[in-house]
């Protein structure tokens, strides 16, 4: 992999993984139409550059971190549930990140779903509760649930979370700060759980390109985080529904016929 590839797989990280868009799917795919093969070092690399994302939540949020525990709490019980899917089915998952093909479907799905939730939700997510103290644990669980769909690529962390949110009564911008913040424990569980059982695949000559990823990742997901906030405030989710559908017709024609 080259330097310029690590950039390119840096923005399109820190672009996507906040987005209801899949920031997985994007990188298996973005990585097919790049030429890149998918050898352990670089299946490797496209969950190591979420580092960089996290490291951006954790910067944006770390007074909510560190002065907010009702709601750590929240992210805690949000977390678990998560975390035991995630480690019962790491070998499952691993197999699936080899499918484009899983990745096209579930990026046309959901798109079709947020289009289907928006349709049904309409615009009580402006109206929903905004106080995440409020949030029971049992919702916290649920929404953690939500969370652990995203296993399989392709499906959105941060849309199954938020749509999780939704149904359960929390507005958009609550429930998308939520979504980040759960993010931080979610990925760094994720990130350094596949770095040990692969770090063998990383050699000394490639830490440059790991780098060079990890630092695109961190500047871009801060824009990204940040940008996407004020959007919510004022805009539902049918965008990125639509985007989701045209980007699966797309990835189907252009990286798999």
């Amino acid at each position: 992999m080259s330097l310029l590839n690590a950039v390119v797989l840096g923005v399109v990280e820190g672009l996507t993984e906040f987005l209801p868009v899949s920031s997985t799917g994007h990188l298996i795919l973005a990585s097919d139409l790049l030429g890149i093969a998918q050898t352990g070092f670089v299946k490797t690399f496209e969950i190591a550059i979420q580092l960089g994302a996290i490291l951006a939540v954790v910067a944006i949020y770390w007074r909510r971190f560190l002065l907010e525990p009702e709601v750590m709490k929240r992210i805690a019980a949000a977390f678990l549930p998560t975390a035991a899917v995630g480690f019962a089915l790491y070998p499952f998952i691993k197999r699936l990140f080899e499918s484009e093909m899983t990745v096209v479907a579930t990026l046309f799905l959901g798109g079709v779903a947020i289009l289907l939730f928006e349709r049904w939700y309409g615009k009580r997510g402006v109206l929903g509760e905004s106080n995440l103290t409020k949030m029971t644990y049992r919702q916290a669980v649920l929404v953690g649930l939500s969370q652990a769909v995203a296993v399989i690529p392709g499906v959105s962390r941060s849309g199954a979370t938020i749509l999780g949110g939704l149904s359960l009564g929390f507005s958009r911008a609550a429930i998308t700060e939520f979504s980040f913040l759960l993010a931080a424990p979610t990925m760094a569980a994720a990130t350094g759980y596949d770095l040990l059982k692969n770090y063998g695949s990383f050699q000394a000559s490639e830490l440059p390109v790991f780098l060079v990823g990890f630092v695109v990742s961190f500047v871009v997901a801060i824009l990204a985080v940040t940008s996407f906030l004020r959007f919510v405030r004022t805009h539902s989710f049918v965008a990125f529904g639509w985007y989701r559908i045209v980007a699966a017709a797309l990835f189907y024609l252009l990286a798999i016929r």
